[in-house]
């Protein structure tokens, strides 16, 4: 049943409105004011407040946006005795579910409940299928049966409950940060904070200011001190995404809080100590990288104590399906559809595709088929790559030009952005003269 708090300090008509909502099959909790609602709030679970906008303690325009702070799910309908559009913006602005005029709109009121109640139920719906997954990942959520991934995993979790550094290598969208946070949580640190950084989305300065912190006065704008990264994670764990992107100057500090367990912030004198376990990953062959100078070879011993490799999607062909009807669940829920059916033809298009960019490029195409699907039923025209195409991928796979390869996948991403290159090139992690000089070299029209 679904609960609704009405929240009004008129007491006559808040027992009238309690007793007809209540007849539509709600159960109706009752609160005079804004304090005692809120406390019902906390004990009681809540699909839909009801709340007047003008109340003793308070605005029912302000309450809306603290009530969504503290229950995102929880939908709101505000009352007014006398409606105005500033009131009805800012409601809207925080939140509210609608805003309507007491007396004008009454007979909306019933309505607006039943819609806000089914709101509420999806999302729920939604939770708990994510939660599958969610935010704190343990090695039985991960999807897949393939060998490939299994022996992943079996060292995934032999790892996790030491202390050691670990290095995750593998293509881009292959699941890195899904490992990272499955071995923080079987690990004895998983009570602490698990910090995720992506080393590529800042500069060189940034990302040294976001690891480390700074001291009050340290640059133009710094008027207090700020705790970086590596301090939220103390007895934690941090994970340094595409860490061979990094400054070689940061390299070396990344070394010294491995060593030592401490490291300075910006313009500070004492070093500040911390135990943080450190996972990193990086799609990139640091090996190489070290003979080009672009990695110092102290940081790689230490950071690859223990290594890694996650699979490629086109070495776990057994588990893309899986994890298509996975991700087909979760944006048919976020749609509000039904349950949707793959068809054969579309399973083997999925199974016959390259995957350059692996579990990532294949969430992005479902939910993008999903939003294409007709009649219940997920099929190859709802797809980017056509019947054609995917034939021509799969017999990439004995051609063993690798450009042969690229032409092709560069082919598929701009079909799947339109012809937007931006897109294409955000989406292949190139920059756009990169896009440009390629798309000239292999004459794509």
């Amino acid at each position: 049943m679904n609960r609704v708090l009405l929240i009004d300090d008129e007491e006559k008509l808040r027992k009238l409105m309690a007793k007809i909502i209540s007849l539509e099959g709600f159960d109706v909790i009752e609160a005079a004011d804004i304090k005692s609602g809120l406390k019902k709030l906390e004990v009681s679970d809540v699909d839909v407040v009801l709340c007047d906008v003008k109340l003793p303690d308070g605005n029912g325009v302000e309450t809306a946006k603290l009530i969504k702070e503290r229950y995102p799910i929880v939908e709101i309908i505000l009352l007014t005795a006398y409606g105005n559009i500033p009131d009805g913006v800012r409601a809207i602005k925080n939140g509210a579910f609608e805003y309507i005029t007491k007396g004008d709109d009454n007979n909306r009121i019933i309505p607006l409940l039943y819609k806000a109640s089914e709101k509420v139920a999806l999302a729920r719906r939604v939770q708990q299928l994510e939660k599958r997954l969610g935010d704190k990942l343990s090695f039985d959520k991960i999807i897949g049966k393939s060998s490939a991934i299994k022996a992943a995993i079996s060292m995934a979790q032999k790892v996790a409950v030491t202390n050691t550094t670990v290095l995750l290598t593998g293509e881009t969208g292959t699941g890195k940060e899904v490992f990272a946070q499955a071995i923080h949580q079987a690990s004895s640190r998983r009570a602490r904070s698990f910090v995720a950084i992506n080393c590529a989305a800042f500069t060189k300065d940034l990302l040294e200011n976001e690891l480390f912190g700074h001291k009050s006065g340290a640059f133009t704008g710094a008027t207090k001190d700020q705790r970086g990264l590596f301090e939220e994670a103390h007895l934690g764990t941090i994970f340094l995404d595409e860490v061979g992107e990094m400054a070689l100057e940061l390299q070396a500090k990344i070394l010294r809080v491995l060593e030592t367990g401490e490291f300075l912030k910006v313009g500070d004198s004492k070093p500040t100590k911390v135990d943080v376990r450190i996972i990193a990953a990086t799609n990139r062959n640091l090996e190489t990288e070290i003979a080009s100078d672009h990695f110092r070879s102290d940081l790689f011993y230490r950071l690859s104590v223990f290594t890694i490799e996650l699979p490629p999607l086109r070495e776990r062909i057994e588990d893309i399906a899986t994890l298509a009807q996975y991700y087909a669940d979760i944006f048919a829920l976020k749609s509000n559809l039904k349950p949707l059916r793959m068809t054969p033809e579309f399973v083997q298009a999925l199974e016959n595709n390259l995957w350059r960019g692996n579990i990532r490029e294949l969430k992005n195409v479902i939910e993008r088929s999903v939003i294409l699907s007709e009649g219940g039923i997920l099929g190859v025209e709802g797809l980017p790559f056509g019947e054609r195409e995917y034939r021509e991928g799969a017999s990439v796979l004995s051609n063993f030009s690798m450009s042969n390869m690229e032409r092709q996948h560069i082919q598929r991403v701009l079909k799947h952005t339109n012809g937007n290159k931006a897109e294409a090139a955000r989406l292949l992690e190139i920059g756009i003269a990169t896009l440009y000089r390629k798309i000239e070299e292999y004459k794509i029209q």
